[in-house]
């Protein structure tokens, strides 16, 4: 029979979209492109979920207010963010866990190499890949049907209304509604190339890019939406969540175990031995997602993270273990670099560097003099040996290019609302990430979404109008209390 809903996508939005659906009582469909064993997308590299609080809660230390929250993300995008989708994201980052631990998604306090966000983010115990089975294993209790290995090529759509889905193989899904949460494009080489063209050097930059998570985020939807339907777009093909990952890392899949977190405690150069940016600018959970970009606009696209022994146990360590050198001239010798310019660099770093009371938990007042780039917190000479270098490669995430929405998760199409086409996850994160991130706000995006597009495409199921998140909460909370 033909569901009433059908989920495309097997990550953190879909499983959130297909859950809400079953719970309001329809019968849903949920599409993965990927094998049983790859499912879940990105999320399955995922750590936790930044979250907005009051007060302490459970894992949550201390208070991470809605201003503060909408701050962080106002800085890191520079404005490029629809204020009223992006606190909606934050107020229901405050309310989302008590039903994802229905769901059998479970969370820990912080480890020690994450302290750092202690006070907000909300850590999963198991990391990413335990909650997409907790989510799956949910899902399947609740009678969802999941096919794996079911890619979606095409979307049947009239006059803005969903009618059905064409696989790779030629059948065709009917559903009378229908959540997008297949991810970006970032795994599309070919679009990246597209994207990012040729640079002043001749380069194509995206050929020396890495993908952080699945192989399976193409973009086919994402482009068929646009292209064909012409679906209303959100947000610039160049701009992702990437970070600056070991180069050594695998093409897809890496994951988070091969980012490279000592940055701010050092120094980076690029092949010409020369420094480009304030390595000591914010909180590395603030800035780690400006260093993919940053590296990418290198000769090359790479970089050189360098660090010394002061340096070591104060950042979580990568899965690969750096270059060590006895003296500075043999790091450089080792690495590949010019030795000269690479000394002077560091000679001059060096010298400019004002020691007070270093303090790599609080932004200190270690700082550079007299130097550009300057570095602005813990700046200490680079002169303990052992030294160690690593070499970096811009890893993308997840691309900001996507379909606009609003508060009911609606596709748009000419300036209306869809009536039965959602969309979730990062499809549509760029409507609250015009560039930059923050660690954890793709997971609240995700949630939060995913959870609106869900109730509503039930909802759209029965003929009955879309809600904004606020009056799903309401209805949801209602219904529980009533249970009670």
């Amino acid at each position: 029979m033909d569901p009433d809903v059908l989920v495309i996508g097997g990550g953190n939005a879909a499983l959130c979209a297909a859950l809400m659906a079953r719970e309001a009582g329809a019968t849903v469909l949920l599409l993965e492109a990927a094998p049983r064993a790859w499912r879940g997308g990105n999320s399955a590299h995922t750590r936790n979920l930044r979250c907005m609080h009051d007060a302490p809660q459970d894992v949550l230390v201390e208070a991470y207010p809605e201003e503060e929250f909408w701050q962080d993300l106002l800085k890191v995008t520079g404005g490029l963010t629809d204020e009223a989708l992006a606190r909606l994201v934050i107020r229901h980052s405050s309310s989302c866990r008590p039903w994802m631990r229905r769901h059998g998604v479970h969370f820990q306090p912080p480890l020690s190499g994450a302290l750092h966000v202690a006070r907000t983010n909300a850590f999963f115990m198991g990391g990413g890949k335990a909650l997409v089975n907790a989510y799956f294993r949910s899902a399947e209790a609740l009678g969802v049907q999941v096919r794996y290995e079911t890619p979606v090529e095409r979307l049947e759509i009239a006059d803005g209304r969903f009618v059905a889905a064409h696989l790779k193989d030629g059948e065709r899904i009917a559903a009378k509604t229908c959540v997008l949460a297949a991810g970006g494009f970032e795994s599309n080489r070919d679009w990246l190339r597209e994207a990012w063209g040729q640079n002043e050097r001749g380069e194509w930059p995206s050929d020396n890019f890495l993908i952080r998570g699945t192989a399976f985020n193409q973009g086919v939807l994402l482009r068929h939406l646009l292209e064909d339907h012409g679906a209303e777009r959100i947000g610039d093909p160049t701009q992702a969540h990437m970070v600056a990952i070991d180069a050594r890392a695998p093409l897809y899949d890496g994951g988070i175990c091969t980012r490279i977190d000592c940055v701010s405690l050092g120094v980076v150069v690029n092949r010409d031995g020369e420094r480009f940016y304030d390595e000591g600018e914010d909180f590395w959970p603030k800035r780690y997602a400006i260093w993919g970009r940053l590296v990418a606009q290198q000769p090359g696209q790479i970089g050189y993270s360098i660090i010394d022994a002061k340096a070591i146990g104060r950042f979580m360590p990568p899965v690969f273990p750096g270059v060590k050198a006895d003296t500075l001239p043999e790091l450089a010798h080792k690495l590949g670099l010019p030795v000269d310019s690479f000394m002077r660099t560091l000679d001059s770093y060096n010298a400019a560097c004002r020691v007070g009371t270093f303090d790599h938990t609080a932004l200190d007042d270690c700082h550079t003099e007299g130097l550009a780039p300057a570095k602005t917190h813990w700046a200490r000479p680079i002169d303990t040996a052992p030294f160690y270098g690593y070499a970096l490669k811009p890893g993308v995430t997840f691309t900001y290019l996507g379909l606009k929405t609003g508060d009911t998760a609606a596709v748009r199409f000419g300036g209306a609302a869809s009536p039965n086409l959602f969309v979730a996850g990062e499809m549509m994160a760029g409507n609250v990430l015009g560039k930059g991130y923050t660690a954890g706000v793709g997971m609240s995006i995700g949630t939060a979404f995913g959870r609106i597009a869900g109730a509503n495409a039930a909802r759209a199921a029965r003929q009955q109008p879309a809600q904004p998140l606020a009056t799903l909460i309401a209805t949801e909370q209602g219904a529980l209390h009533a249970a009670a």
